[in-house]
């Protein structure tokens, strides 16, 4: 592999995590805007508490 391909594969490797990254925080973001998501989830978190504390 020459300098040139693996600068070139460097720079196409980061802009694929970069678009991995965007992706991710996109998602992350509609999560945190569906109600129902959020009421399961603390629902998920009592139940767990619960179960913890019963020990």
């Amino acid at each position: 592999m020459t300098r040139s391909e693996a600068i070139r594969a460097a720079l196409v490797e980061a802009a694929s995590r970069l678009h991995e990254k965007a992706a991710l925080a996109a998602e992350v973001a509609a999560l945190e805007a569906d109600d129902d998501d959020r009421a399961e989830m603390l629902a998920v978190a009592d139940l767990m508490e619960s179960l913890r504390a019963a020990r």
